[in-house]
């Protein structure tokens, strides 16, 4: 009897408890969107020195510049208006203020402070917390650590690798030699950097470029690169709990642990086979180094090395973006070749003599090829691998001209009529030392600047100048007038539809 009475009475008293959770849940939300409110005020005070495009009330710039490839090149009109930088709201809360002036992103770049958190969190869960997104004295640790690791000693082997992995995927390309259709570059050229990445970080053939389509791990690979773009374009997913929840998110996670399993298993049975080895100095006699072997025995002053955690975030950082962004700069240099032939020609002639009959590339003939290495340079400036870089202000930063940004988040794009004349002009003799030296060192920055530039720049530009060395003796790059890219920015530059061209036979280079 006791018990029906309080079963009678907690039933009666659950309408007064629905409405006491109600309650609360309303509170909490009055709580948060006030806080939305003062944060998008403060937002307002600390960009009221900086004008700029007017933007919806809701949804700020979003629609103007997030959903096609025009609506992107509004930013650089925009910037002829507003020619140091200007306020981009992403929502009504999330505001960039967009910098396109050297001196602009001298102040930046030169400062220390971190890389912001809106695009790299949702790297940082599959590469952890390497160079890419590490900060404060970890980061300082770990890039004096690394630094070793690209030293002209160990990049020297690379490239022979480079070559090999180049000349499978242009023997791949011969088929279309007979076609005189074009093909989409972007795919066999991401399948080559990710070979030569494997090589040189590995020492590990994975034939990913004859047989991508079976290996689980650059299946896992191409996945997670794949998902975290879907993710940094899709505002729903940027809540942790939504993309967890989400079929891509299973995706997402499954493919991690896939990467994750084979990473640590190369290390293992790297660390294995260097069990008996002391010195560096006697590895590198029996063979050529690699990225792992300076990984595992690199020391502080305190003899302390890297964790087995730490290694693991590093090689993943390296994979990431090794291939990825080289891939997409030297598939959009491709592209300007094939469209600006009498510059292709230029190179060509250029490398045919360097080679002097040699079918691969030697370390001594990089810096013997200045004209398409400015042909390389102006290919990213007008496509730029990765279209943006942003740091986090955590203290008021003071510009040039005296302006002032209290505190918030920088973003940075790389193209500035005031700068460049003719901007949209492919000129490499933008890139003459005479004209280099008239200009701020910070106007030409597609691998950063400062202290946290991009720590493998040389071992990219030397894939860059191979590969595109090697096409070049054996190919003739013709644009396809019908298939012109539709570039997108994500977390490297894409093109919605691919990018095409169209090649022959170069009879002068190749030979039978």
């Amino acid at each position: 009897m006791a018990l029906t009475e309080d079963f009678v009475y907690f039933s009666l008293d659950w309408p007064h408890m629905h409405h006491l959770v109600a309650l609360v849940c309303l509170v909490v939300v009055v709580y948060k969107l006030n806080m939305l409110l003062a944060k998008r005020k403060t937002t307002f005070r600390n960009m009221e020195a900086f004008s700029g495009p007017p933007g919806h009330w809701l949804f700020g710039h979003v629609l103007e510049v997030n959903v096609t490839y025009i609506k992107l090149f509004k930013i650089v009109q925009w910037g002829k208006l507003y020619p140091y930088a200007f306020p981009l709201w992403f929502g009504p809360f999330v505001c960039f203020l967009n910098i396109h002036h050297p001196d602009y992103v001298k102040t930046i770049l030169t400062s220390t402070e971190p890389k912001d958190d809106f695009a790299y969190r949702f790297i940082e869960s599959w590469i952890g917390e390497g160079l890419l997104v590490s900060k404060g004295q970890k980061w300082f640790r770990h890039r004096r650590l690394l630094t070793p690791g690209f030293h002209y000693d160990v990049l020297k082997p690379y490239v022979k690798l480079m070559s090999d992995s180049a000349k499978t995927m242009l023997a791949k390309w011969e088929s279309y030699t007979k076609t005189n259709e074009s093909f989409e570059l972007f795919q066999h050229v991401s399948l080559m950097t990710l070979d030569s990445i494997l090589k040189c970080a590995f020492s590990y053939s994975s034939n990913c470029q004859t047989e991508g389509g079976t290996n689980t791990y650059i299946k896992a690979v191409y996945e997670l690169s794949d998902l975290i773009n879907l993710r940094f374009r899709m505002f729903p997913y940027h809540n942790d709990l939504i993309f967890y929840l989400s079929p891509h998110g299973f995706r997402y996670r499954k493919a991690r642990h896939v990467s994750r399993i084979h990473t640590e298993e190369v290390i293992r049975k790297r660390k294995e086979a260097l069990k008996n080895e002391t010195e560096l100095e006697r590895v590198q006699v029996k063979r050529n180094l690699d990225f792992l072997d300076i990984l595992l025995f690199a020391k502080d002053e305190d003899q302390q090395g890297l964790s087995d955690e730490d290694i693991r975030a590093e090689v993943d950082t390296f994979m990431f973006e090794g291939h990825d962004t080289t891939a997409s700069g030297l598939s959009f240099i491709l592209y300007c070749l094939a469209c600006h032939p009498e510059h292709q020609k230029l190179c060509r002639e250029e490398i045919i003599e360097v080679l002097d009959g040699k079918d691969t590339f030697e370390w001594e003939d990089l810096s013997k090829i200045p004209y398409t290495t400015m042909c390389i340079k102006e290919c990213l400036r007008l496509y730029p691998p990765v279209p943006g870089m942003s740091r986090k202000i955590t203290k008021p930063l003071t510009f040039f001209d005296g302006r002032t940004l209290p505190e918030g988040i920088v973003f940075g794009i790389h193209r500035n009529a005031n700068v460049w004349e003719n901007p949209d002009v492919f000129d490499p003799l933008r890139f003459l030392p005479e004209n280099v030296s008239e200009r701020s060192p910070h106007a030409f920055v597609p691998f950063s600047a400062g202290p946290r530039n991009c720590i493998g720049q040389n071992f990219a530009m030397n894939e860059m100048k191979i590969a595109t060395a090697l096409v070049l003796k054996r190919y003739q790059l013709i644009e396809d007038p019908a298939l012109k890219p539709k570039i997108i920015p994500r977390l490297v530059l894409r093109s919605l539809n691919g990018i095409h061209i169209k090649i022959k036979p170069n009879i002068l280079g190749h030979e039978e």
